[in-house]
């Protein structure tokens, strides 16, 4: 149940109040960080496949995996979903 709550929370926060998308921050983000979808995909545990629908926005990641992008990034939330 926690989880579905966070994760409600989650997608209204990124949809309703930055005009950027969550994949768009996350691949401006990675690109930041010079890592290709392939290396960031390992440094995270997941899938370039994966890596590539979250910032096309086609599949939301789970609260596991947004806290492991915030660690391999090291990032905080807010920095991954403003501007």
């Amino acid at each position: 149940m926690r989880d579905s709550v966070c994760q409600t929370f989650c997608r209204f926060y990124l949809q309703n109040i930055f005009v950027n998308s969550f994949g768009e921050n996350l691949k401006r983000e990675r690109e930041f960080s010079k890592l290709s979808q392939k290396d960031f995909a390992e440094k995270i545990g997941t899938t370039q496949q994966r890596v590539s629908e979250w910032e096309r926005d086609k599949v939301e990641p789970t609260l596991y995996n947004i806290i492991a992008i915030l660690k391999a990034l090291n990032i905080t939330f807010e920095e991954l979903v403003s501007e």
